[in-house]
C-alpha cells in the first residue's frame, strides 16, 4: 500500500464509540463485567473458563493494584465496527444458534433461541472485542494497554472457531491503520499454546503485519494454509518446560522485533501454556509464565495485550495480565 493510499484509507471510516477519550486518571487496562459468560451452566461444558476475566479483576482488586474507578470500561463493538473486518454474510450466520454452537464447541447451544445466544454468549464476546479495539488506541496514547479479555485468534473475517466468534486482533490493527496517522506497521506476537490461524488468514498477504507465533503444532487448529502467513514460526514439542520455553521466547521475540520496526505490537497472552492445562499440552510453571510476560512487556513502547487461553491450575488467573 502506497503512502497516498494509506492517507485515503484513513479519510473514510464510519463513526465509532470505541475511540472515545479516556481520562488520564484511568490506567490503560480495559475490562467490563459483561465479559463473563454464565448461562444455566452451559459454559461449563467446555474446558475454557468463560468467567476467568472476572477472577483476574477480583485478584487485582484484592491486591490493591486496581479499583473500579481507575480502569477503562469496555464498550460493545457494534455491527458497523465489526464490518471493518467481517463479512456481512459471516455476521448473518451468527444469527443461527447451530453456527454459534459449532464455533464455541458447546453443542447444547443449538437448541436455544438465537436471541438468548446473542445476549448470553455473543454480546460478551462483542464487548471483549470492543475492549481490544479500545486497548489498541490506548496503547498509542499511553505507550501500553491491556485488554483483560479478547485475543480471539482463531477467528478470521469469514470464519470462527475454537471459542472465537469475532476477529478482535485483526479489528484492532485495522482500526489503527485506518484511523491513526503514522500507524502503518504492526507486529503480532502470539504466545497462546494454539496456533493463531485467524489473524494469520486475515493478514496472509499484508506486508504491513509481521506475525510471530509460538505454539504446539500437535493440537487444534493445525491450519497448514494459515501457517504461510507466519514470518517467525516457533513450533513446540509436547511437554515443553520452563527453561526451553523462556529461552525460545527471548530468542524469537528479540529476533522478531529486530526484523521490523513496528508502530504497534499486539501481544496475545495465553495461559493455556501452563502445566496441567487440559488442552495446551505444554508444561510451564506459573512463575515462569510471569517471566515470559515480563520479557514481552519490556520490549515495546506501544503494546496492546489481549488475554486469551484456557485457565490452568490455581494462580494462572492473573499470570497473563
Amino acid at each position: 500500500m502506497s503512502h497516498k493510499e494509506d492517507i485515503e484509507e484513513k479519510k473514510s471510516f464510519h463513526h465509532t464509540e470505541l475511540y472515545i477519550s479516556i481520562p488520564r486518571t484511568c490506567l490503560p487496562i480495559v475490562y467490563h463485567p459483561d465479559y463473563n459468560i454464565t448461562f444455566m451452566g452451559l459454559e461449563k461444558l467446555h474446558p475454557f473458563d468463560s468467567g476467568k476475566w472476572g477472577k483476574v479483576i477480583c485478584y487485582l482488586k484484592e491486591e490493591q493494584f486496581i479499583h473500579d474507578g481507575n480502569i477503562v470500561g469496555a464498550l460493545e463493538a457494534t455491527e458497523e465496527d465489526l464490518l471493518v473486518v467481517h463479512t456481512k454474510h459471516y455476521l448473518n450466520r451468527l444469527k443461527w444458534s447451530l453456527v454459534v454452537a459449532t464455533i464455541t464447541e458447546i453443542p447444547p447451544l443449538l437448541f436455544l433461541p438465537n436471541f438468548l445466544v446473542q445476549r448470553k454468549v455473543l454480546k460478551p464476546l462483542r464487548t471483549q472485542t470492543g475492549g481490544t479495539i479500545m486497548a489498541g488506541k490506548l496503547a498509542i496514547d499511553r505507550g501500553w494497554a491491556i485488554n483483560v479479555g479478547g485475543g480471539f485468534h482463531h477467528c478470521s473475517s469469514d470464519r470462527g472457531g475454537g471459542f472465537c466468534a469475532y476477529a478482535d486482533i485483526t479489528l484492532a490493527i485495522k482500526f489503527l491503520f485506518e484511523r491513526v496517522q503514522g500507524i502503518s506497521k504492526a507486529t503480532i506476537i502470539d504466545l497462546d499454546a494454539h496456533q493463531g490461524n485467524g489473524h494469520e488468514r486475515d493478514f496472509m498477504d499484508d506486508r504491513r503485519v509481521f506475525i510471530m507465533d509460538m505454539y504446539n503444532p500437535y493440537i487444534y487448529p493445525r491450519d497448514e494454509y494459515a501457517k504461510r502467513a507466519i514470518k517467525r514460526k516457533v513450533e513446540l514439542e509436547w511437554g515443553t518446560e520452563d527453561f526451553e520455553y523462556l529461552q525460545k521466547v527471548h530468542l524469537h521475540s528479540e529476533g522478531a522485533l529486530n526484523e521490523v520496526q513496528p508502530d504497534i505490537i499486539v501481544y496475545n497472552a495465553g495461559t493455556d501454556i501452563l502445566d496441567g492445562d487440559p488442552l495446551g499440552g505444554l508444561s510451564i510453571s506459573p512463575q515462569h509464565l510471569i517471566g515470559a510476560e515480563a520479557l514481552e512487556g519490556d520490549r515495546s513502547s506501544s503494546l496492546v495485550t489481549s488475554m486469551m487461553g484456557h485457565c490452568g491450575p490455581s494462580g494462572s488467573k492473573f499470570s497473563a495480565v
